[in-house]
C-alpha cells in the first residue's frame, strides 16, 4: 500500500503546482506586481551653465556610453548639472548628486573636486585633472586606493613641451603673459606646473588673472601694456569659458596664443600641444561601466594621456608675420592653412 500511497501524494503536488501556475496565469497582475529591476543611475557634474556650452565634451560623453551599448532611461540614467562656473552651485550641485544616492558620479577636474569633497564612499571617475596626487583625488596613480580614479591629462613634460614648441614658432620669445583663474584649483596648479617649466627654458613667464568674461580683455590689454611677446593659457576655468574670445582678442594686439585644448586653438590660437580631451571624454565612460559592473575604483589604474596632439594654425601665423618651420609642420597632428 505504501507506494500507491506515495503516488497520489505524488500526483497531488503536481496538480497543486499546475493550479498554482494557472493562478499566476489568471493573474497576470501578479506578476506584474513585481518590483522592477533597478537601472543604474550616474551623476555628472559638468561647470558650464548647458549642454551647449559643455560643447564638445557633453556629445563626446553620450558618444562614449553609447558605443558601450548604454541607452538613457532604458538600461541606465544619465542625470547631468549645470553649474556654470559658479562657485556655490557647485558645491550645492555635488552635494544634491550625492543626496540622490547615484551609483557613479563624474565629473571634470574642476567639477570632480567638488565631487571629491562631497562624498568619500560613492565612485568617482574624473576627468582632465591635471595632478591627480597632488590633487588628492589618489594615493598614486597605479593603486588609487579610494573611491575616484579617472583620466590625467598634464604634467610637467608636457607642459615643457608646449612652452618648447611656443618658443620655437616665436622667434626671440621671452616675456609670457600666462592667463589664469583666481580661486580656481586646476587653473592655478596648471599655472605653477608653467611657471616651473618656463624657468627652466628661460622663460620669463607673468601671472595675469581674470575670474570673468567682463575682465578678459582688460586683462589681454594689461599683458600688451606690460610688454609680453605671447599668451599662454593655464587649463581650465576662464581659459575654457572664454576660449572663443582669447585668441581673437591677443591676436588684435599681436599676441600670439599657445592654447591648452583643441577647443580653444580651433578659435585663432597659434598653436595647441595637449591631450585629445575629446577622447578622453569618450573613454571616461569606460570606466563608469567598469564600476558598474564590479570593479573597485580604488583597484583601478588612473589612465595618463599616451597621444598628444600638435595643431598648429598658419593663417594666424601669417597675420603675426611668423613663419612656422617645416619640421613642425610635419611632425603636426593638424595644420590650418
Amino acid at each position: 500500500m505504501m507506494p500507491v500511497l506515495a503516488s497520489v501524494a505524488a500526483m497531488k503536488r503536481r496538480e497543486f503546482v499546475y493550479l498554482l501556475g494557472g493562478a499566476l496565469v489568471a493573474r497576470p497582475d501578479i506578476v506584474r506586481s513585481q518590483p522592477a529591476k533597478k537601472i543604474p543611475t550616474i551623476g555628472h557634474l559638468w561647470h558650464a551653465g548647458s549642454a551647449k556650452e559643455e560643447t564638445p565634451y557633453y556629445e563626446a560623453l553620450l558618444e562614449g556610453f553609447s558605443r558601450l551599448g548604454y541607452v538613457d532611461g532604458v538600461n541606465f540614467r544619465l542625470l547631468h548639472r549645470f553649474p556654470n562656473e559658479n562657485p556655490e552651485r557647485l558645491k550645492s550641485m555635488a552635494a544634491e548628486l550625492v543626496s540622490m544616492n547615484v551609483d557613479v558620479l563624474m565629473g571634470g577636474a574642476l567639477a570632480s573636486a567638488y565631487l571629491r569633497d562631497a562624498t568619500k564612499t560613492i565612485p568617482i571617475v574624473f576627468m582632465f585633472v591635471p595632478d591627480p596626487v597632488g590633487m588628492k583625488f589618489v594615493q598614486s596613480l597605479a593603486r588609487p586606493g579610494g573611491n575616484a580614479t579617472g583620466l590625467a591629462n598634464f604634467g610637467s613634460d608636457l607642459a615643457g613641451k608646449r612652452l618648447q614648441l611656443f618658443k620655437e614658432l616665436v622667434p626671440g620669445l621671452h616675456r609670457v603673459g600666462l592667463l589664469a583663474t583666481p580661486n580656481n584649483e586646476v587653473s592655478q596648479l596648471t599655472a605653477r606646473v608653467l611657471l616651473a617649466a618656463g624657468d627652466q627654458l628661460g622663460l620669463e613667464l607673468q601671472t595675469f588673472e581674470a575670474g570673468s568674461l567682463d575682465e578678459v580683455e582688460p586683462t589681454i590689454d594689461a599683458m600688451a601694456k606690460a610688454g609680453m611677446q605671447g599668451l599662454i593659457l593655464a587649463q581650465g576655468g576662464i581659459g575654457f569659458q572664454a576660449k572663443n574670445i582669447i585668441p581673437k582678442l591677443a591676436l588684435a594686439r599681436g599676441l600670439p596664443v599657445c592654447a591648452s585644448s583643441k577647443a580653444t586653438f580651433e578659435h585663432g590660437a597659434l598653436l595647441s600641444y595637449a591631450a585629445d580631451d575629446v577622447e578622453l571624454c569618450r573613454q571616461s565612460a569606460v570606466y563608469a561601466d567598469k564600476i558598474l559592473k564590479g570593479a573597485k575604483p580604488g583597484e583601478i589604474p588612473v589612465e595618463q594621456p599616451t597621444k598628444l596632439e600638435l595643431l598648429i594654425n598658419l593663417k594666424t601665423a601669417k597675420a603675426l608675420g611668423l613663419q612656422v618651420p617645416t619640421h613642425i609642420q610635419q611632425i603636426a597632428d593638424q595644420v590650418v592653412e
